[in-house]
């Protein structure tokens, strides 16, 4: 029960002198008076294993890092994921391998398709998966392609196995994900479709 104190109202004793009374409201149970507005945005429950998901369901990635002179670069890489880490197979002297090799830093990129059939029809925007990590590359000849991925295998073309470096990425930190585990009508909030999991 909630009792709420009104404004002073006036009683008149036996002797004629008014009196200041304050009034009361009594209120039913669970009926407490309304506040001010509430946050209702609905809170992301995604984890990282739904993340790891997504990621391996997709194969096009874009990773950044800097040149030896600290300007920036971006290149657009396939990718196959193996227990929780990114590997991409690149020529042995091409800038990516020679660059992030002395850097060992990389930001990562990857947009996941939603909607289906119908992004297909309507103009739907990807989802987006984030995060910065350390970057290995393994000159060429230091990895089993084979054994390490079949995925990773077939996107090589079979005269190149023998010659192709391999860039192992490990993701650090959290995940910066947009459009994950939301609705398509709530990716057009960011507050709520934006949400940072723990990479692990």
């Amino acid at each position: 029960m909630t009792i709420t104190t009104g404004p002073l109202d006036a009683s008149v004793d036996g002797a004629g002198a008014r009196t200041p009374v304050a009034s009361a409201v009594i209120e039913p149970e669970g009926h407490a008076p309304p506040s001010g507005p509430k946050d209702t945005a609905p809170r992301s429950r995604l984890t990282s294993s739904q993340v790891w998901r997504a990621l391996a369901r997709a194969s096009f990635a874009v990773i950044s890092y800097v040149t030896p002179a600290g300007a920036p670069r971006s290149s657009g890489v396939v990718y196959t994921v193996v227990g929780r880490r990114l590997y991409v197979a690149v020529a042995p002297d091409s800038w990516k391998a020679r660059h992030i090799a002395m850097s060992g830093q990389v930001a990562v990129t990857v947009l996941v398709r939603r909607g289906g059939v119908l992004s297909l029809l309507l103009p739907i925007p990807p989802a987006a998966v984030s995060f910065h990590g350390r970057a290995i590359v393994h000159p060429a000849g230091s990895l089993d392609i084979h054994s390490l991925s079949k995925e990773l295998e077939a996107l090589v073309p079979a005269e190149r196995r023998a010659s192709a470096a391999v860039i192992e990425i490990v993701p650090e930190g959290r995940f910066l994900t947009y459009g994950l585990g939301v609705s398509l009508m709530q990716m057009a909030n960011p507050a709520v479709a934006r949400a940072h999991v723990p990479v692990a």
